[in-house]
């Protein structure tokens, strides 16, 4: 099936490992030019010259989703290299879990803050589109109250209840806004790599919830995204869309 994403044009922020690079070379794969984020000059390097050595269209920038005005200048210059915005995509998380105050800090400077910056900063080039697209990457813990129910589980949530919110608000404005909640996710050099080698209980127990027997792969994830933000998708906006493999128990109204 043609997604007819090719010439469209995407921004991504975390585009470098896991679900991100993912995103990245999914939508590449279909033909969109992809401009992508990330602090470390080293992966985005890497990134750039992988992708670009498959035919794809991809430009990487080295920046710190918690510096406002840097995601702010970002996201206009890649709005001007590219020759404008179809797709954004905040996927970026602090992976912070816990209940201090730094951790809720980290959690809402990196979630929930830098996704509005980004949004904001990109919705008059997504106005411009015809096709403007925005999907948040957010967690079945903004569903359910897990072992990461504090500041982590609480800006997952916040992100879906801002997207949801944004599909109503720019639903005039000829652009869509979904969110994409992943379950676990497993990837060599991710979180749940770390988990089962240094804790083989708690992975142990996150496993044995999810009745497929397995976590998700990240091109499961980026999957759900595309097919989100492909045109033939045009009257999907608002919505919740779960990729857990049955692992969330809960109805979802």
């Amino acid at each position: 099936m043609d997604l007819q994403l090719t010439g469209l044009r995407a921004l991504v922020t975390g585009g470098t490992r896991g679900i991100g690079r993912a995103i990245v070379e999914s939508l590449a794969a279909e033909g969109a030019a992809v401009a992508f984020c990330a602090r470390d000059e080293a992966e985005v390097s890497s990134t750039v010259s992988t992708l670009e050595g498959s035919g794809a269209r991809v430009i990487g920038t080295v920046v710190d989703v918690r510096d406002g005005p840097g995601v702010e200048s970002w996201v206009s210059a890649t709005a001007e290299a590219l020759g404008g915005l179809d797709i954004v995509v905040p996927n970026v998380s602090a992976l912070a879990i816990g209940p201090d105050e730094d951790t809720w800090r980290a959690s809402f400077e990196v979630d929930l803050l830098h996704t509005v910056r980004v949004v904001s900063a990109a919705l008059p080039h997504l106005e411009r589109s015809g096709n403007g697209s925005i999907v948040v990457v957010s967690s079945v813990s903004g569903r359910e109250i897990d072992f990461a129910a504090a500041s982590y589980g609480t800006m997952k949530a916040a992100l879906i209840h801002y997207t949801q919110g944004l599909a109503f608000q720019q639903a005039g404005n000829g652009i869509r806004a979904n969110s994409v909640s992943p379950g676990n996710v497993y990837f060599t050099g991710g979180i749940w790599n770390s988990v089962r080698d240094n804790n083989p209980e708690l992975y142990a127990a996150a496993l044995a919830l999810n009745p497929t027997g397995r976590m998700a792969r990240p091109e499961e994830v980026a999957y759900a995204v595309t097919m989100l933000v492909s045109p033939l998708a045009s009257f999907i906006s608002g919505t919740n869309l779960v990729v857990d493999g049955a692992l969330t128990r809960g109805v979802q109204l």
